[in-house]
């Protein structure tokens, strides 16, 4: 039977690459904050629309306001949207037909440092962002509410996803090594964990045609990187050498400071992003799914990423 699959957030990063994943096998249904010139091919509905909606057997929720490192949105912004969205929609859900719905959360709704070797489902929950505290908000209100034996309910944790037209703090890296830049933060050493954009398609589509077990799952690529394994892989996918300069931490983090200050790229956050440590577990998802490993690696997807920023700059 051809399922029909509703996408919130069909616009953003995820809904458009797992558009084209899905268009071919499914019926495909858009919600989203308006409706983009692209989407031709499918029905997209508004929010305050979501009374119309026509019978669904799948709901995938991705939209939601995302971490912002430069900390222009508002604290109450983040629960308006990402819970607010998320209550709507599951909502409609238990009162639909639909027998299955997953839910894209964040690692950030567990902790945005690891003090622990390692992340896990076992983690106890410690946000301290509104970005952080607004997923975990949200994946409260869907675990509060009762629903039949016959739906499911899949919470997915992932960490960083990235892929072609991938927007953030990958693309600033990026352009620092396009411009021929060393990179200055080669006395950090770190291990962190990533997630391709075909992994979490991948788990995406598993939930969909499978009888998986419903609960909370971490996303993320097998192995860690560190962020001068990273550098390394944008100057290979440029056929240059990669600089990376030790420069004193000490340094380093004075001048995050000024950055705070001034609201530069180089500011605290994003220092932090880019070299601590935050690897996470995905041996919990591996089980239910019955694989061995994730179907792309990190070193795979990081050279698909940047081989896409490469063939769009040629472009421009």
């Amino acid at each position: 039977m051809n399922k029909t699959i509703l996408i919130s957030g069909v616009n953003g990063f995820i809904g458009s690459n797992l558009v084209n994943v899905l268009k071919d096998r499914y019926t495909i249904i858009g919600l989203d904050i308006y409706v983009a010139e692209r989407n031709l091919d499918f029905k997209t509905y508004l929010w305050e629309e979501i009374g119309q909606l026509p019978e669904i057997d799948v709901i995938i929720h991705l939209a939601g306001i995302a971490h912002d490192t430069s900390f222009g949105i508002k604290e109450e912004e983040y629960f308006n949207i990402n819970v607010g969205l998320t209550k709507t929609l599951f909502q409609f859900y238990i009162q639909s037909n639909a027998e299955v719905f997953i839910f894209l959360s964040s690692v950030k709704a567990v902790a945005d440092t690891v003090e622990e070797e390692i992340l896990s489902e076992e983690s106890v929950p410690k946000p301290l962002t509104p970005y952080g505290k607004s997923k975990l908000e949200a994946e409260n209100f869907i675990l509060s509410q009762s629903l039949p034996i016959y739906k499911k309910v899949y919470i997915l944790r992932p960490c960083m996803i990235h892929g072609p037209n991938n927007k953030g703090n990958l693309n600033l890296l990026y352009k620092i090594i396009l411009k021929g830049y060393p990179w200055p933060l080669g006395a950090f050493v770190n291990q962190r964990s990533f997630c391709s954009i075909d992994n979490i398609l991948f788990v995406i589509q598993e939930l969909i045609l499978r009888n998986i077990e419903s609960g909370t799952y971490l996303v993320a690529d097998d192995e860690g990187l560190s962020t001068n394994d990273i550098v390394h892989l944008i100057a290979c996918s440029m056929n240059r050498k990669a600089y990376i300069l030790k420069v004193s931490q000490k340094a380093i983090h004075l001048m995050a400071k000024i950055g705070d200050i001034l609201g530069l790229s180089l500011n605290s956050e994003n220092l932090k992003k880019l070299t601590e440590n935050y690897f996470v577990s995905n041996e919990k998802l591996k089980v239910a799914l019955g694989i061995r490993s994730m179907p792309v690696t990190a070193v795979e997807g990081f050279r698909k990423t940047f081989e896409s920023f490469l063939l769009n700059d040629s472009k421009s």
